[in-house]
């Protein structure tokens, strides 16, 4: 008997490391995926678009170097 599971069961894994070169001026004083935009964080943005579609268990890869 095969066992499916649902989506909202299936963390969704984000990658969040870079040093956010791009975003120089905005990452001098917080992490690329705090930067905001439209006056909330890159990373609830993304988060609360996979949330539409039922997901709600995230995973987030977050590597850092030192600066």
């Amino acid at each position: 008997m095969q066992h499916h599971k649902r989506k909202k069961d299936i963390p969704v894994v984000i990658l969040c490391g870079g040093m956010g070169t791009r975003l120089a001026e905005q990452t001098e004083v917080r992490p690329k995926p705090l930067v905001e935009v439209g006056g909330r964080p890159i990373l609830w943005d993304i988060m609360k678009h996979y949330s539409r579609y039922g997901f709600d268990e995230f995973i987030l890869a977050w590597a850092t170097r030192g600066r």
